[in-house]
């Protein structure tokens, strides 16, 4: 028996060492209630020699097929083309998955039988939204419809697929401009690293085909900007909210505070929210 398991703690390895990961690490290693950080894998270990050594408690380095073999929660920080090799071997053990890459979860959502088939668990954090309790508790009634509108700084929005395979050119806009307008389904085709916030949305309430997106790249924001309108039979909300980018301009800040939030309802004395 590991010391961290004879001390009742939850043993969370990371994969994907980026601006998420980094953070949630940090947060790991100062200490968050009943968790220890035990691994992690990185596609360089060189590169984040230095990170690494600055830890209080060094994590093993792992392959990310392995990571399920030392852990009680996974949590994916990585591309999203790797989210099945993170995800599955640790839902096939019965393990929890925190999944931040929560378009790629669309393509892969076989893992949602495999993780009930084995008593493993996906989690999916709120990332960069807010009010998505309130999605959550409208979906036990009806919800009639769902619309967000996101709006991203320039910066945030190169190298999308969807804006390559059209040949749009963004890099001289003056003003706004619509890219895209369709379900979050079709949008985490197009922009696999700027709508997992529609995405997470979507599976809180009536699923990524009815829950519809707009997508502006905006040089006239600093922020990831997004809006979004519920109607339902319990009630009507609008939400909004303005995140600051990342070291990443592609990911909101919020979004790695964010699954720290989630760790530390794990194992929290007193947990607010549903």
């Amino acid at each position: 028996m590991t010391e961290q398991k004879a001390l009742g703690q939850l043993r969370v390895v990371i994969a994907g060492l980026g601006s998420i990961g980094t953070r949630i690490a940090t947060a790991l290693d100062q200490g968050i209630e009943g968790l220890a950080l035990s691994a992690v894998a990185v596609r360089d270990p060189a590169k984040h020699e230095a990170f690494l050594g600055s830890l209080r408690r060094q994590p093993q380095i792992m392959p990310i097929d392995q990571l399920g073999e030392v852990a009680d929660i996974v949590v994916e920080c990585a591309p999203s083309k790797h989210l099945r090799a993170i995800v599955e071997p640790a839902v096939k053990r019965g393990k929890s998955a925190v999944v931040v890459s929560v378009g790629g979860l669309l393509d892969n959502f076989d893992l949602v039988d495999l993780a009930r088939a084995n008593g493993g668990r996906i989690i999916v954090p709120t990332g960069a939204l807010i009010g998505l309790d309130a999605v959550n508790a409208a979906s036990v009634g009806t919800i009639h419809s769902v619309k967000m509108v996101t709006r991203k700084p320039i910066d945030g929005l190169k190298g999308a697929p969807f804006i390559a395979e059209n040949n749009i050119d963004i890099d001289n806009l003056r003003e706004p401009l619509k890219l895209f307008e369709g379900s979050a389904r079709e949008a985490a085709k197009g922009f696999p690293a700027n709508v997992n916030v529609a995405v997470a949305l979507s599976l809180a309430g009536i699923g990524p085909d009815r829950t519809r997106i707009q997508v502006w790249a905006d040089p006239t924001v600093t922020r990831n900007v997004h809006r979004i309108e519920v109607e339902a039979d319990s009630a009507r909300f609008s939400m909004g909210i303005e995140n600051i980018p990342s070291e990443n301009p592609k990911t909101g800040l919020i979004t790695a505070l964010s699954v720290i939030a989630l760790l530390r309802k794990q194992r929290a004395t007193l947990c607010v929210g549903t």
